[in-house]
């Protein structure tokens, strides 16, 4: 069963201040804290269908609830893109982001697309 506090208190115990080039584990690690068991990959742009398939669904971006999980494509020099999770202030992966979903200047820039996936 699906704990979202559980998932966003661990995800925010273990993030760090600074990115370690670790969101997918990071962000992984955090949903199955919260008791959701997802197929493993090596790069954080494909998490998109494991999560579909462990029952999050596709959502409209523009309302936020903690637990949403956000998956960006790649972009030039970042080949495996970003995963992070909401935790009802911020966007946090590996590391506490502080300029919204996009992780770094590079994809502010180029805002390369993205999912944003909720767990009923």
């Amino acid at each position: 069963m699906w704990d979202t506090k559980v998932a966003v208190a661990y995800l925010d115990k273990h993030a760090r201040s600074a990115s370690q080039g670790k969101c997918a584990a990071y962000v992984r690690k955090a949903i199955e804290a919260g008791g959701v068991r997802l197929h493993r990959h090596v790069s954080a742009k494909d998490y998109g269908e494991s999560l579909i398939a462990a029952g999050f669904s596709v959502q409209d971006s523009s309302i936020l609830n903690a637990g949403d999980v956000v998956v960006i494509q790649p972009i030039t020099g970042h080949r495996h893109g970003h995963v992070a999770m909401y935790d009802g202030v911020k966007w946090v992966s590996d590391f506490k982001q502080r300029h919204g979903l996009y992780p770094s200047e590079s994809y502010r820039r180029l805002k390369p697309a993205f999912t944003t996936c909720r767990h009923p």
